[in-house]
């Protein structure tokens, strides 16, 4: 016996190609807007060697806070070990794929 048919309209088959694209949908709009970040980066780093800084720990005598570029460098640093520690977190907070079902 076959199970019943369902009620389709035509076009529920083709929704892949009738979906509405968005702007990151085009692999070029990406590269220009990593472009355009890197740019923008790349100027705040050359500022930051033009502008002057007040320094918050500047009465402590070394400062690495005057060191041109340290809070690019301590962002990054910091972003890399938030995704190194969140890998080692899965590993202790990982559940099985039906943890839910029972």
């Amino acid at each position: 016996m076959e199970p019943p048919m369902e009620n389709h309209s035509p076009d529920e088959g083709n929704q892949s190609s009738k979906e509405e694209k968005h702007i990151f949908d085009n692999h070029e709009n990406v590269k220009r807007l990593i472009r355009i970040f890197f740019s923008i980066s790349f100027v705040l780093f050359i500022l930051d060697f033009i502008i002057h800084r007040h320094l918050s720990f500047e009465e402590e005598g070394f400062s690495v806070e005057k060191w041109p570029g340290f809070y690019a460098v301590y962002g990054f640093v910091a972003c890399v070990l938030l995704v190194l520690v969140a890998k080692q977190m899965r590993k202790l907070l990982m559940r099985r794929e039906d943890y839910y079902e029972h």
